[in-house]
């Protein structure tokens, strides 16, 4: 039967502090925070296992090499074990059949808008396209990615993508049905993860495992972590 780490959730102060590394990361096209999780979302949700080193320069905005300063191993440690919790979060709430809450933050005016969220699920669900593409035609499960595309093209260039205004009152029933849709898509896709008996697959479980100098680096280049991330960017 699947298991998941049973980690709590990351605190406020935990995400401020994951938010702060990500924002720092050179070239600025890390996502932040609340992309991160529509993009885990999508991701755990999906019809393919995604694996971590398939991912990572998507989540810093380039190679961990490139991208990420870690001050020592130890950091590194923490801050992938960072990444690695709010994962398992959102895995065992899916898979407990529960609803997964968008994690959306105010705006400097204390006003939610969730399209940063909406991104970061596009962005996933670029991974498995075609199978996205038949929830999409899907009869009974068709609308479940309408909230998300709603955000995702609010602000687009082409006029014609845009959707109609999205009042405070509106956005909040967006948001709501967003996370709607996000348990409708990860049913859907659950026989695909399953496998046709119905029968729980175990996945490999994402734990933040430590890593050391003479072990494989974390972003899968095969390399030892100190010829490669920790050598690169261990000041």
């Amino acid at each position: 039967m699947r298991t998941f780490t049973q980690d709590e959730p990351l605190t406020d102060a935990e995400l401020d502090r994951f938010g702060d590394f990500l924002k720092a990361c050179k070239g600025g096209k890390a996502m932040n925070v609340e992309a991160l999780d529509g993009f885990f979302a999508a991701l755990i949700a999906g019809p393919e296992t995604v694996m971590p080193s398939e991912y990572y320069r998507e989540v810093f905005g380039g190679e961990m090499s490139d991208a990420c300063e870690f001050g020592s191993i130890d950091e590194a440690n923490e801050i992938l074990g960072l990444m690695m919790r709010h994962w398992n979060t959102i895995a065992a709430t899916l898979y407990k059949g529960e609803i997964h809450v968008p994690l959306i933050f105010e705006d400097e005016k204390g006003e939610l808008h969730g399209n940063d969220w909406a991104r970061g699920f596009h962005a996933g669900d670029a991974h498995g396209h075609d199978g996205w593409s038949d929830l999409v035609n899907d009869e009974k499960y068709g609308g479940s990615l309408t909230p998300v595309m709603m955000l995702y093209h609010e602000h687009d260039e082409d006029p014609e993508m845009r959707p109609d205004p999205i009042t405070p009152d509106k956005r909040e029933q967006v948001i709501a049905f967003m996370a709607a849709g996000l348990m409708n898509a990860y049913e859907y896709f659950r026989k695909e993860r399953e496998g046709d008996l119905g029968v729980d697959v175990p996945e490999p479980r994402r734990n933040a495992s430590k890593v050391g100098r003479n072990d494989p680096c974390l972003c899968g280049s095969r390399k030892k972590y100190k010829k490669c991330c920790g050598g690169a960017t261990v000041n």
